[in-house]
């Protein structure tokens, strides 16, 4: 593993997952506009502040962004809007449990009540009684009224037990999925800002493949008007040539608009500032060799068992609806409980009197069964709880076949995408070679400079065709490491 490349991503997996597995880049050279890779630098040499290149219309300064591959996949953390979103989904979850697991301790609810009353009211033997009384009540409880109890209890618990028995269950399943969906949050966040980025990369390159592109067609224009004002060349060989060039004038202006295009989705992928200009460290694209293309489909796919989070939070929400439904079998067993104690001072007289105020002691304890509905509605809940058991274990089994689909695929098209590499390799070598030849013909009088157009067009096509073969191999070695939910070692 290179430690270049591995240090900065295993900032971004703190705390969620295994840290990311990077190897080596292979060392592939091209002749011609492909140039050698630069040499990798340290994180804290990513972010540098140079001088402003540009500035927006509004007029404020463009900040320098230098990035890479393992620079861009470490600013994602706890601080991207996508990753900080599913971490605090955890706090909440876990809250929750919290919240579950005191659900049998008490409330304490203490203050002061005054009670006027003025006018008639019935006594039990049915007889009405015109009363005019006061009274007070205050400490821990409130809501004494004459003779009757503590309307809201001091120490007040109130819950059914089979909440107090399953819930803290259910409750730390469900937090164990919260927790497993933010790791597959900061995978699929990875992935996209590394697609992101090659992407971009890819603009970056087909620009540069169209400068060098221009330069020759500048060249063989020149060429082929000298032929066609000596007379050794026809004008129209001339004007046909000089309209090759306008068309690739053309495509460099829809190249930069690829730039400006890509850039903003990386901004947006990296949650950066948008007055930032990104500058690529990598000078050229190479082939990743992240997991190597003879590795067996079985051992990859025993792999994104092993590790994609995905599966670990259908497991844990399968769990939580199993403790769902022990919930609803046994609520009909189980009491649901009231207690309620509460201490203060109460008093109280005729009218407006306000006297013998005593201290006052109030307990409470009730249990009570509850068969819903006549039991039609246990048994509802119960088929409820079922079906979402089900539902769940159905949700894991697709979500195993999704996993083996996306390793076979991911590893099916980096094999192939790895041999369109080699292929599109020798082209640009061929190409170059058809190039120089016919070039030197031309300068060797034995021939015309039209007869470059073709070679010229040739060897930007081969460029083109490796550049994409090598950032669809890429893509697929990011797919494929997604697939296997990043090992903490690449397979090789």
């Amino acid at each position: 593993m290179n430690p270049a490349v591995a240090e900065p991503v295993q900032a971004a997996l703190t705390k969620l997952q295994a840290e990311l597995p990077m190897v080596p880049l292979s060392a592939a050279v091209v002749e011609g506009s492909i140039a050698s890779p630069s040499d990798q630098v340290d994180r804290e040499e990513a972010v540098v502040s140079s001088p402003p290149e540009a500035t927006f219309s509004e007029g404020y300064e463009r900040e320098s962004l230098k990035i890479n591959l393992p620079t861009a996949l470490a600013m994602i953390g706890g601080q991207h809007p996508a990753v900080g979103a599913a971490r605090w989904r955890v706090q909440q979850a876990y809250s929750q449990l919290d919240q579950s697991r005191v659900l049998w301790l008490p409330s304490i609810q203490g203050g002061f009540h005054f009670s006027r009353h003025d006018g008639n009211i019935q006594a039990s033997d049915g007889s009405i009684l015109d009363v005019n009384r006061s009274s007070v009540q205050y400490g821990l409880g409130v809501g004494a009224v004459a003779a009757g109890p503590i309307l809201r209890p001091g120490l007040n618990a109130q819950f059914h037990l089979a909440d107090a028995i399953f819930q803290p269950r259910i409750a730390r399943n469900q937090a164990w999925a919260a927790d497993h969906a933010a790791a597959a949050t900061l995978n699929r966040q990875l992935r996209d800002v590394a697609v992101a980025y090659y992407q971009w990369l890819d603009a970056q390159q087909g620009l540069r493949i169209l400068e060098a592109t221009l330069q020759r067609m500048e060249g063989l224009s020149k060429l082929t008007d000298d032929f066609a004002e000596t007379g050794q060349g026809l004008q129209a060989d001339a004007d046909r040539v000089r309209t090759e060039l306008i068309l690739v004038e053309d495509r460099l202006v829809d190249g930069r608009e690829r730039i400006d295009v890509a850039s903003a989705r990386l901004i947006e992928s990296l949650s950066v500032s948008y007055s930032s200009q990104l500058e690529p460290m990598d000078l050229t694209v190479l082939p990743l060799e992240w997991v190597a293309a003879e590795s067996e489909d079985g051992r990859l796919i025993s792999t994104a068992l092993l590790m994609r989070p995905e599966l670990k939070e259908s497991q844990s929400l399968v769990a939580a609806a199993c403790e769902q439904y022990e919930r609803q079998k046994y609520a009909p067993l189980v009491p649901s409980l009231v207690l309620g104690f509460s201490s203060g001072e109460f008093g109280g007289g005729v009218g407006n009197q306000l006297s013998n105020v005593e201290g006052r002691y109030d307990l409470d304890a009730m249990m009570a069964w509850e068969l819903r509905n006549l039991g039609a509605g246990e048994h509802a809940a119960r088929r409820q709880s079922s079906a979402r058991v089900q539902q769940a274990k159905f949700e894991k089994l697709r979500m195993l076949d999704q996993v083996a689909r996306e390793v076979m695929e991911g590893h099916a098209q980096v094999r192939r995408r790895a041999e369109r590499v080699s292929i599109t390799r020798r082209a640009i070598a061929l190409a170059e070679s058809s190039y120089e030849r016919n070039l030197s013909r031309i300068r060797d009088g034995e021939g015309l400079p039209l007869e470059v157009l073709q070679s010229v067009q040739a060897l930007e096509q081969s460029q083109r065709a490796y550049l994409r073969a090598v950032i669809d191999h890429n893509r697929s070695q990011i797919e494929l490491q997604y697939a296997l939910g990043w090992p903490e070692d690449v397979v090789r």
